[in-house]
């Protein structure tokens, strides 16, 4: 048995997409082939390790995100960079992903800082890019289908260090322009899929879970594989709603 230490970075602002159900099933897939979840929140003006397996920093209004930026920055930063170097996992979603990047701009101008774990920053636009997303993910030489949600004002451009994280193939994505969604450098991930994420999306979720346990056992783990009769569903319904919608 092994154990994945996850940091929750800001559950309480940064939770606005349901973003708990996430660590949710990080857990139950972990319990379900005898490993366990260690969580330890880090909220305002509390530091965090260097060395956890996994960090997770999720969604919020953008009221949330200025509490939260200038602290991520200045607490939270260098050990976030540190663990990112030393191959532990970080999950951004949404708001998160923006304060991964170097920064948002909001519509009156101002600027909220990014933290640049990610080569992306944001700029808000004038309007919502809102609905279904599917997505074309290749990471490892693995594709993979992923199904979300998306709801952001930001347009976000990816510089050279990062790659997209998926090709958009329905939906708005980083700006909805380029057919770029999220975006990757190692195993750093920010996407704006939401809804929450994990519980449609098993091979996602299955994919971290390898990278952290790699990190926490200092080798590659087997997953053995689970029933995702019910989750693999949930996964084809999100994508009929959006088939039904092209054809209506």
């Amino acid at each position: 048995m092994s154990t994945v230490r996850v940091c929750h970075l800001y559950p309480n602002e940064l939770n606005i997409y349901a973003d708990r159900g996430n660590i949710a099933v990080l857990r139950r897939r972990l319990e379900w082939r005898g490993h366990e979840l260690s969580v330890v929140d880090a909220e305002i003006g509390d530091q965090i390790p260097d060395d956890a397996d996994m960090y997770y920093l999720g969604g919020g209004q953008d009221r949330d995100q200025i509490i939260v930026a200038g602290d991520l920055a200045q607490t939270k930063a260098e050990a976030l960079h540190r663990a990112a170097a030393g191959g532990s996992v970080v999950l951004a979603v949404c708001g998160g992903y923006q304060l991964a990047g170097h920064g948002y701009t909001g519509v009156d101008g101002t600027r909220m800082p990014g933290i640049g774990l990610l080569d992306a920053d944001t700029v808000a636009g004038t309007t919502r890019l809102i609905g279904d997303v599917v997505i074309s993910v290749d990471v490892g030489g693995t594709p993979v289908t992923v199904v979300g949600f998306e709801n952001h004002a930001g347009r976000t451009t990816l510089g050279g260090a990062s790659a997209p994280f998926g090709t958009v193939r329905h939906g708005h994505g980083n700006n909805d322009i380029d057919g770029t969604e999220g975006a990757i450098t190692g195993r750093v991930i920010g996407t704006y899929l939401h809804g929450p994420l994990l519980p449609k999306n098993p091979q996602l979720a299955d994919m971290l879970l390898g990278w952290a346990l790699e990190h926490a056992t200092g080798g590659p783990v087997a997953l053995a594989p689970l029933d995702d009769a019910l989750e693999m569903q949930a996964h084809r319904a999100a994508i009929a709603r959006v088939t039904e919608r092209r054809s209506a």
